[in-house]
């Protein structure tokens, strides 16, 4: 019987991460602060002392839009970067961390899979260094702060009518979605409606992930916008002298999180915002360190290339001066079967013709990145027991039309040895220095039109739409001068289009926006479209139901 994830991570041999970062980095020991034996926060005055440091190339692993029968993105980024070392390129990976929102609900742990994975699993996937608790603690403090302020008299004349900073908890939970709070008399404050998003959608989360120091990251928790005065004046945490506080909450949060490999390479893990409600990229600063120690860098970006890598390009490269060398575009035939309208009881069966008609989705999204992001990439082909060489070569056909090479790969059964060949594909194409990173749209285009932009060249739809209330919002951030910020869209990751059903590539659909958020302090504007909540749900049968911890604290059915 097949070892699950949990299973093979627990009999993973880790090294002491003080004694391997020394060696595979040159990490000092003074460099490091360790919690527990195999997992440590890197110091930011040593960070601070890499800055004359060369820069090592950066690989961006992306992937066709997410089906029920999966893709690996994290797992091929893990087995990628294990391959990368074995070739000899001094490489380190850098990801985000899991939300234990999915991973006690659908979609499970984020640290990989197989013979590709990121170590200590459980520890990575639960309660890891306390990165998202601090976040939902600095969050909350300032949701805790309004409500006082307007509760001791509210001398900054906020509106409670126009409140717009909600509450946050690390948990699906969609009865929490709309509340109201104040109830119980006047002790217990002001009535008013209010609600909760998941951490990850925070825009502390996001503010995280974009800071580039400590100064950087309490500007920005300064700049966020908490709500409005009856005249329409904002009003900001730093009016409220929150943003000291909610940094010191941040202190040790702020410093990436170090752990290993199963092969005991080196991985940065640190922050962790969905790519379908927020930016979907790890810190700026995690990032910056992995580029000052290692020759190659292995980043993953959320869900599907036209969410995460779109993301990637143009907020967080437009924002940090990042500039990816390649990317790699992540899929399985079972997606692809999935995409040509296979059902779950059909993705294990060979079906030439399925994927035929599915490879449209993957078409698109090398499309995107090779075509609107600019950068050259390889597909890899995550492999299962069930795939044929009839459907590969529907694959290759397909893929050799555009020039962009197809590579096999088996990182989850075999670890580094059965990424080889991807691994030589990327130096391939990092070596012949083609890259020619360019954003979807400019500055200087308004938020309306940057965000038809992004819906009619990356998701090929046919126009966007959005009510009165949501235009009149638009065209208000526009005229108090927001709009230069990028657009961060919020929609369903499994489509091009807003609906979660419509597979493959759908063209001429239309986009419709159904709210937006200013988030000032991250330096960007929500569009949210269509039904996609920015608290999720729990499925009818949660992944937590197959947990158990046994009395000698192994933990099983952590997957």
């Amino acid at each position: 019987m097949a070892r699950t994830d949990i299973e093979i991570a627990q009999a993973a041999t880790m090294r002491p991460i003080v004694e391997l970062a020394h060696e595979r980095l040159g990490i000092p020991a003074q460099a490091l602060e360790p919690y527990g034996h195999y997992k440590a926060k890197l110091d930011l005055k040593w960070m601070e002392s890499l800055a004359g440091r060369p820069d090592g190339k950066l690989v961006l692993v992306t992937a066709i839009s997410p089906t029920p029968a999966g893709e690996g993105k994290t797992t091929t980024t893990v087995g990628l970067g294990d391959a990368l070392n074995r070739l000899g390129k001094r490489t380190v990976i850098a990801l985000r961390e899991p939300s234990l929102g999915p991973v006690f609900g659908m979609k499970g742990g984020a640290a990989g899979g197989g013979l590709a994975q990121v170590v200590p699993m459980e520890d990575i996937n639960l309660h890891f260094t306390g990165d998202f608790h601090a976040i939902a603690l600095a969050h909350n403090l300032l949701a805790a702060l309004i409500d006082n302020h307007i509760h001791h008299g509210n001398a900054l004349a906020l509106d409670p009518r126009r409140i717009v900073w909600r509450r946050v908890m690390d948990m699906n939970d969609r009865a929490m979605r709309s509340t109201v709070i104040g109830l119980g008399g006047a002790g217990n404050g002001f009535p008013r409606e209010d609600g909760f998003d998941i951490v990850a959608a925070s825009e502390v989360m996001a503010i995280f992930c974009l800071a580039t120091s400590r100064q950087d990251l309490k500007a920005r928790l300064g700049h966020i916008i908490v709500g409005y005065t009856r005249s329409m004046q904002p009003v900001r945490a730093i009016d409220l002298r929150a943003h000291g506080a909610m940094a010191a909450l941040l202190k040790d949060a702020i410093k990436p999180n170090l752990v290993q490999t199963l092969e005991n390479n080196l991985a940065l893990v640190h922050g962790g915002p969905f790519a379908n409600i927020a930016h979907g990229c790890n810190t700026v600063m995690a990032t910056r360190a992995a580029l000052k120690l290692g020759e190659y860098v292995v980043t993953e970006a959320g869900f599907g290339a036209d969410l995460g890598a779109e993301k990637f390009i143009d907020i967080k490269c437009r924002k940090s001066g990042l500039r990816p060398d390649c990317a790699v575009v992540v899929a399985t035939l079972r997606a692809l079967r999935h995409h040509g309208g296979a059902t779950p009881e059909q993705y294990d069966l060979a079906q030439p013709d399925a994927v035929e008609r599915g490879i449209v989705n993957l078409e698109r999204h090398v499309d995107n990145v090779r075509n609107h992001y600019g950068l050259p990439c390889v597909v890899a082909i995550n492999a299962y027991e069930s795939d044929t060489d009839d459907e590969l070569a529907v694959v290759r056909r397909n893929m050799a039309r555009r020039g962009v090479p197809v590579v096999v790969a088996r990182h989850w059964a075999a670890g580094s040895a059965g990424a080889q060949e991807l691994a030589h594909a990327v130096v391939q194409l990092v070596e012949a220095g083609t890259a020619d990173m360019r954003f979807v749209y400019a500055d200087e285009q308004t938020l309306w039109d940057k965000m038809r932009t992004v819906a009619q060249q990356i998701y090929g739809a046919s126009d966007i739409s959005a009510n009165t209330a949501v235009r009149a919002k638009i065209a208000q951030l526009q005229a108090d001068g927001h709009g230069h910020y990028p657009v961060c869209v919020a929609k369903t990751q499994y489509s091009f289009s807003t609906d979660p059903q419509l597979r493959g590539a759908p063209s001429g659909h239309m986009v419709n926006i159904r709210e937006v958020r200013l988030a000032a302090g991250a330096e960007f504007v929500v569009m949210i479209c269509g039904d996609v909540m920015t608290m999720p749900g729990l499925p009818k049968e949660p992944a937590s139901m197959r947990m158990d911890i046994d009395d000698d604290g192994r933990i099983t059915g952590l997957c």
